[in-house]
């Protein structure tokens, strides 16, 4: 019998994209997606002729019980890093509906936004990352398994390890960094951070910085995290790898990163370009008070590397910029 996949988020830019990587790599999955309904499930039938669309929001706990209980794998991305509701609902049917002998695997997305908490806190924003704010997620898993609860994301990270409680239950937590590129979903190609930038931009005439313009985050082309989540699949279903406890259980938590950027690096990139396309008279950066580009988030990718084999290959986020500008100038009618 063909794999029983459940995905979340298929009209969304991670769930989008993680589908269509796995759908390009195991045509042969037997695909359930939930979505809000009908209309928007419209153009993912289309997209996906062969899938089983259900429909409910993240609210709907007993349709996600229900699927997560039939399914071998679950992949949650919509809103799941925040969305209570709908990690219990899967924590319970997965444990519902499966057994210590088969149990039922659990891929879910969270992001690595949930290591700003310490600049969060302590509004160090725009300064340089503290040694000990980057994260190893080999060496340093105990303090990601332990961080405060007042980090976000925190709260449901915490529902889904301990899903683990059950032998029937096995997790895995891929938290991304800045993601970029077009993604390949068949609604939404569009990142959250860099478009929205660039987008700021566009419509204020200048580049924001938030000073002294020394925070940084990591970053991860959307075709390699497309590409993370048909190995985490694939591990699923292998079981040379599906008992092994540093891929699936509480430390399987896999950071993804494939280069590092300062975020008035990126401003001035954006601006450069902006102005190269005829969208600005001139590059201008100005400061201001902004705590979502002054924030750190290092992570280490370690174990996706080492256990899954995950190889980035996409451009660099320097190289998208061109191409990430151009669509938002023609997203906003500007170009």
């Amino acid at each position: 019998m063909a794999p029983k996949i459940f995905l979340t988020g298929a009209t969304g830019y991670i769930g989008g994209e993680a589908l269509y990587s796995l759908n390009k790599a195991h045509p042969e999955y037997e695909y359930t997606l939930l979505v809000r309904n009908e209309e928007r499930g419209k153009p993912v039938a289309a997209a996906y002729p062969n899938a089983r669309l259900v429909y409910g929001t993240l609210d709907d706990v007993e349709v996600i019980e229900k699927e997560a209980a039939a399914a071998d794998i679950v992949v949650h991305t919509a809103d799941s890093s925040d969305n209570v509701p709908s990690a219990q609902a899967i924590a319970k049917g997965l444990a519902a509906g499966h057994t210590a002998e088969k149990p039922g695997y659990w891929i879910h997305l969270c992001g690595t936004g949930i290591l700003t908490w310490y600049d969060a806190k302590h509004k160090r924003y725009g300064q340089a990352p503290l040694p000990e704010e980057r994260y190893h997620d080999i060496d340093d898993i105990e303090r990601i398994l332990s961080l405060p609860d007042e980090a976000i994301h925190r709260n449901v990270d915490k529902i889904v390890i301990a899903a683990n409680e059950s032998p029937a239950v096995k997790t895995l937590i891929v938290g991304p960094p800045t993601i970029y590129g077009q993604g390949r979903g068949p609604v939404n190609q569009r990142s959250i951070q860099v478009p929205k930038l660039i987008e700021l931009t566009l419509n204020s005439g200048f580049a924001p910085i938030q000073a002294p313009g020394l925070a940084e985050w990591d970053n991860v082309h959307i075709r390699d995290l497309g590409e993370f989540f048909v190995l985490a699949v694939e591990a699923a279903l292998d079981p040379s790898k599906n008992s092994n406890p540093e891929i699936f259980g509480p430390k399987g938590y896999f950071f993804l990163e494939n280069g590092v950027h300062k975020w008035s690096d990126v401003s001035k990139w954006v601006a450069e370009e902006a102005t190269k396309q005829g969208l600005l008279p001139e590059p201008i950066t100005r400061e201001i008070d902004s705590p979502q580009l002054g924030e750190n988030s290092k992570s280490v990718a370690a174990r996706a590397r080492k256990y899954l084999g995950w190889t980035p290959k996409g451009p660099s986020l320097k190289d998208e910029i061109p191409a990430a500008v151009a669509y938002e100038a023609k997203r906003l009618g500007k170009a």
